[in-house]
């Protein structure tokens, strides 16, 4: 389902090197986001830094409620080490600043050097559910599984 999301460009040097956030193809879920810096950054081992994409996004336009996650894109997880510094992104949808990537150089050795507008990593939009708590002392439904966690249904 499409919903309707306003896009702010922040730094017009996405447009000029074509590097608008876009769908790759059709049934793709999320779309890149791109490191919006001047020059290469060297990210030292075991070590995280704070990359601008230069973009921010209103997805209060959307019909429903619903919330930004950024993914690391797996090919820089795998093969250079490049994650995110706080595991799962998330953008809440009335957040309208810039949207910054907490890149994590994983490598215990190697510097990660991250390039001008290289796809760091990707945003999916999901919808949301906001909860109104009722607190309770005792659940109104049992479940075979109860408080059981970490393992309890085996491996």
């Amino acid at each position: 389902m499409i919903r309707n999301i306003e896009l702010k460009i922040l730094d017009n040097r996405l447009v000029e090197k074509d590097c608008v956030p876009k769908y790759a193809t059709e049934d793709s879920g999320a779309f890149d986001l791109v490191a919006c810096i001047d020059k290469k950054l060297e990210v030292p081992p075991l070590s995280v830094s704070l990359v601008p994409t230069g973009i921010s996004v209103n997805m209060m336009t959307a019909v429903e409620a619903c919330v930004g996650l950024i993914f690391p894109r797996s090919g820089n997880g795998h093969k250079r080490g490049m994650v995110l510094g706080n595991s799962t992104g998330v953008i809440d949808q009335d957040y309208h600043g810039q949207i910054f990537v907490s890149v994590l150089n994983r490598n215990p050795d190697t510097y990660l050097t991250v390039e001008p507008f290289e796809r760091i990593a990707q945003f999916v939009i999901v919808p949301i559910i906001t909860a109104d708590f009722k607190v309770v002392e005792e659940f109104s439904q049992k479940t075979q599984r109860g408080s059981g966690g970490f393992g309890s249904t085996g491996r």
